[in-house]
């Protein structure tokens, strides 16, 4: 009967410290510029496991505690309110929390709040894609999440690391012509480079160069034509130059956040699909093949470890006391034959 309760205590602990001390902490992802919230979960009508969120689940973060920021692509169309905005949008000098761009940083603060419940606590890592990167730095804001009813929260209560991919950081040379209307330009004057990094939150900024820029003929269909054709374009919006290399969408300097830990891919491309068609590409930045020259770095930054080598490691470590478990639970060995 001692036996018994021994085992019965026994089996929970190391279920505990097995689970508890290995669990990998919340995921929130922030979509893109024009993007649905689908995107990272069955892109282009593709099958559920070539999605984001698949490709980190295999990789150990439990798919029930990664969150997307419930955007339908048809909610882009309130970037457009900032026309009401006056005379803010008319002088360059939106603000990110205005009416242009006010609705997505509620929502993503929603979702790291609900994030942080449902996990009992435990503050979450962002993944923000293209224009989602700027957002978010938006969204944490001076380093205060929440003042209200005479409580504050902070925002390294919450956050601890931004990953951004494919995020501009930047402003057009030229800053009149930034299609924000001053939003990204007040957000990185205000919060500028990675502004939280001294309250312990970690940046990481990912790039991929994958297009090089090129001004040509619409009627030019040679191999790759296309995609410079549509580099050339992007990057003169975002930057102001068209013939830099980027990753089909955002020139690659523009991707790197200053302050931040920064990473260059090569051949890699802005979203779920080739740029100006709706192919969908599996060399985007939260693709199988792509995902693992930059995830390991993020996890570095944030000291989290290989889950299956922790796992074995414990297992191991209680090798002995599950032999004396076993042992103890065995009939005594019949000596009277």
């Amino acid at each position: 009967m001692k036996a018994v309760t021994l085992f019965q205590l026994w089996v929970p602990l190391v279920a505990l410290l097995l689970n508890s001390s290995d669990a990998y902490c919340p995921v929130v992802i922030c979509p893109g510029f024009g993007n649905d919230s689908i995107d990272y979960d069955e892109p282009l009508q593709q099958p559920q496991e070539v999605g984001l969120k698949s490709v980190l689940s295999r990789r150990g973060f439990d798919p029930d505690r990664i969150y997307t920021v419930p955007i339908q692509r048809s909610d882009w169309i309130r970037v457009a309110g900032g026309l009401l905005d006056i005379p803010n949008f008319y002088t360059g000098n939106a603000l990110p929390t205005g009416l242009g761009y006010g609705w997505y940083i509620k929502r993503l603060k929603e979702s790291v709040d609900q994030a942080y419940e449902e996990s009992g606590g435990e503050k979450v890592i962002l993944i923000a894609h293209s224009a989602g990167g700027w957002l978010a730095r938006a969204a944490m804001s001076d380093g205060i999440w929440r003042d209200e009813e005479g409580t504050c929260i902070r925002t390294n209560e919450r956050v601890r690391c931004l990953v951004t991919m494919g995020a501009i950081h930047r402003v057009p040379e030229d800053e009149s012509t930034c299609v924000t209307r001053g939003a990204l330009k007040n957000t990185d004057a205000l919060f500028p480079g990675a502004y939280l990094k001294d309250d312990g939150i970690k940046y990481v900024s990912i790039g991929g160069a994958a297009v090089v820029g090129q001004k040509l003929d619409a009627d030019s269909d040679a191999a790759g034509d296309k995609a410079s054709r549509v580099a050339f374009s992007s990057y003169q919006a975002v930057s102001g130059q068209g013939g830099l290399t980027g990753d089909g969408v955002v020139p690659l300097s523009w991707t790197q956040l200053d302050g931040a830990r920064q990473i260059l891919l090569d051949d890699v491309f802005h979203s779920i699909n080739e740029a100006g068609t709706t192919n969908p590409t599996d060399r985007w930045y939260g693709s199988e093949g792509v995902i693992d020259r930059w995830l390991p770095t993020v996890m570095e930054e944030v000291g989290i470890g290989n889950k299956q080598t922790k796992t074995k490691d414990n297992l191991f470590a209680f090798d002995g006391l599950g032999s004396w478990v076993s042992n103890l639970m065995s009939p005594p060995e019949d000596k009277s034959r």
